[in-house]
C-alpha cells in the first residue's frame, strides 16, 4: 500500500463514517469471473421480462463503461430492519416472529426492506455527500455512486471487497451481519488499496433458502429463477401473474423475505443506521380493506417515498387480488373483491376473478 493509497482510503473512511456507514471495502475492476453464470442465467431465460438484463448482458461486469477510468470499486454494507423490529420480541427470535407474519393468511405482507423510505434515494444522497466531501480535501476526482440502479454485479463486487460471501440464495452474506442489509456502490479513480476478497463461503450442506422458497424459484445453489421468485414476480413482473404460482405467494403484496428469514446467520442482523428505513405504521400491519379501498391518488400519496410507489397503482392491485384470493379467515374478502372489480380493466378482472374463485 503506497502514502497516496494510504491516505485517500483514509480521508473515505472517515467521510463514510460521518454518513453513517460502518462497513465498506475496495474491489479492482477484474469481474470476469461470473461472466460465466451470468451468459448460462441470461441463455435460460431465467431474468424474466428484465429486459434491461439481457440489455447489458456482460457488459454489466465492465466498469469502465459506467465511469471512464475506473480503477477501484468501493463496496459499501447498509442494514435495513429498524432496532425495533429486530428486538420486537424478548421470547421469540425476530426471524421466526417475522415469518409467522409472512405466513399469516388473515394479513397482507409487505417486505421488511420496503417499509420505510426508498434506499435508491437514501442511500444514493448518503454516497453522494460522502465523495463530495472526499472530493473538497483530495481535488479533482473521477466518481459514480450506484445503489441497485447501475448495471453492475453489486454482490460480486462486495465478495471481493470482503464484505461477505455469495449465499445460495444469491445474496451477500457476512458472519457479523447475515444479509438483511443493501449494498452501495463508488466507482472511481482514485488509488486506493485493495481490501481482500471475502473467499470463504459458510453456507456449507445448509438448503434452508433453497427449501424454504415457497414457489422453489432457488432452482440450484446459487441460481435463482427469477420467474419463479415472488419479489420478481409482486415488483419487476409486468404482466399477468402465472396462475400456477399464485397459491404459492400467499399473502404477499410486495417482496419475499423467506429465503433470508430461514438463514441462520441472520440470527446476527444489525439494526438499521438510518432513521428514513423506520417502518412507516401503515406498511408494518395494514388490513385488507384499507389497502384494497385505496384510490391511485391515495396510494402515490401513502406510497410516498417509499419503494413501493415505483411498481405503480395498477401493479399493487394485481398484487392485492392474488394475495386477497389467498387469504384465510377474513369474512369480508369476496365483498372487497368485488368492489374491486368495479370499474377494474380485464388485466386486473382475471386477477379478482381468480382470487373470488378461491373464496
Amino acid at each position: 500500500m503506497s502514502d497516496l493509497e494510504q491516505q485517500h482510503w483514509a480521508l473515505i473512511q472517515a467521510a463514510a463514517q460521518r454518513q453513517g456507514f460502518t462497513a465498506l471495502g475496495v474491489s479492482d475492476t477484474h469481474l470476469q469471473a461470473c461472466e460465466p453464470h451470468l451468459t448460462a442465467w441470461l441463455n435460460n431465460g431465467m431474468h424474466g421480462e428484465m429486459a434491461y438484463m439481457a440489455r447489458h448482458g456482460t457488459a454489466r461486469l465492465n466498469p469502465n463503461l459506467l465511469l471512464e477510468g475506473t480503477i477501484r470499486i468501493v463496496s459499501l454494507r447498509i442494514p435495513y430492519v429498524p432496532e425495533n423490529t429486530l428486538s420486537a420480541s424478548d421470547e421469540t427470535a425476530f426471524t421466526d416472529q417475522t415469518l409467522q407474519a409472512v405466513h399469516d393468511p388473515n394479513h397482507p405482507y409487505i417486505s421488511l426492506y420496503a417499509r420505510g423510505r426508498d434506499y435508491h434515494k437514501v442511500i444514493r444522497k448518503a454516497l453522494q455527500r460522502l465523495m463530495t466531501d472526499v472530493h473538497a480535501q483530495v481535488g479533482h476526482l473521477g466518481y459514480r455512486v450506484a445503489v441497485d440502479s447501475a448495471p453492475t454485479p453489486e454482490v460480486e463486487i462486495a465478495r471481493k471487497a470482503g464484505l461477505g460471501w455469495r449465499g445460495k440464495h444469491t445474496l451477500l452474506i457476512n458472519p457479523k451481519e447475515g444479509s438483511l442489509f443493501f449494498l452501495g456502490e463508488i466507482f472511481t479513480n482514485l488509488p486506493l488499496p485493495l481490501t481482500g476478497e471475502y473467499t470463504e463461503d459458510h453456507c456449507g450442506t445448509c438448503t434452508r433458502c433453497m427449501t424454504a422458497c415457497p414457489t422453489q424459484a432457488i432452482v440450484a445453489p446459487y441460481s435463482v429463477d427469477a420467474r419463479r421468485c415472488i419479489s420478481y414476480l409482486t415488483i419487476e413482473h409486468d404482466s399477468a401473474i402465472p396462475v400456477e404460482l399464485r397459491p404459492a405467494m400467499g399473502t404477499r403484496i410486495y417482496g419475499c423475505d423467506d429465503c433470508q428469514l430461514v438463514c441462520p446467520w441472520n440470527k446476527f442482523s444489525k439494526p438499521a443506521v438510518f432513521a428514513d428505513f423506520e417502518a412507516r405504521s401503515a406498511l408494518v400491519n395494514p388490513g385488507w380493506a384499507d389497502l384494497m379501498g385505496w384510490t391511485e391518488q391515495e396510494f402515490l400519496q401513502h406510497t410516498e417515498g417509499t419503494a413501493i410507489r415505483r411498481i405503480g397503482y395498477r401493479r399493487f392491485r394485481r398484487n392485492l387480488a392474488v394475495a386477497a384470493g389467498n387469504a384465510k379467515g377474513v369474512a369480508d374478502i369476496p365483498e372487497l373483491l368485488r368492489h374491486m372489480r368495479e370499474g377494474a380493466d380485464d388485466f386486473l378482472k382475471e386477477h379478482i376473478d381468480w382470487a373470488l374463485a378461491q373464496h
